[in-house]
């Protein structure tokens, strides 16, 4: 674990439980909406490299 990551969930834990929950429901939020755009990237790499070369050419 970074020494940053830690020195935030020091920072949390002298927080009430409900805005621990709530700052926990945050992170896992954004994590599962950073693995939805992952799987995303993963599927579609052709059409990835497509929109870049149209956007090349209109450039």
């Amino acid at each position: 674990m970074s020494e940053l990551l830690e020195q935030a969930i020091a920072q949390l834990k002298t927080l009430l439980t409900d805005k621990q929950d709530a700052i926990a429901t945050l992170i896992l939020e954004e994590l599962e909406e950073e693995q939805r755009w992952d799987d995303s990237f993963a599927r579609s790499p052709n059409l990835l490299a497509k929109l870049a070369a149209d956007a090349m050419a209109e450039y």
